[in-house]
């Protein structure tokens, strides 16, 4: 678990940082606490697409560059095969509640500070 901020807010983030937890997720989960979310770290920066396969929660994901830098951010409904993809090649992506980065006025081109060194 990793303390990551945006902005004014602190995110307690598990990381996922191998292929097996990174396939795992957030599947099966049935809540998540209000500034908690999942952080995805990949060896290789590209472009990492997600889906929702097995997923309870209405998740929204941050995809973001090597500095933190939120390159884009997309809704993702529980159960759907759809993939949502970063706009550029990316090696970190944040997963939270769906909602929690309009609600707090975070948009792309804002930064995630504290991601893990690569």
């Amino acid at each position: 678990v990793v303390s990551l901020s945006a902005g004014m807010y602190v995110i307690r983030a598990e990381v996922a940082a191998d292929q097996q937890s990174r396939q795992q997720g957030l599947m099966y989960r049935k809540s998540m606490p209000a500034n908690a979310g999942m952080l995805f770290v990949f060896e290789q920066k590209a472009g990492h697409c997600f889906w929702m396969k097995n997923t309870e929660l209405p998740l929204s994901i941050a995809f973001l560059a090597d500095d933190g830098t939120i390159v884009n951010i997309e809704d993702m409904r529980p159960h759907s095969e759809e993939n949502h993809c970063p706009k550029a090649a990316i090696r970190y992506a944040l997963e939270m509640n769906q909602g929690w980065f309009a609600q707090k006025g975070i948009k792309a081109g804002a930064k995630i500070g504290g991601l893990p060194a690569q």
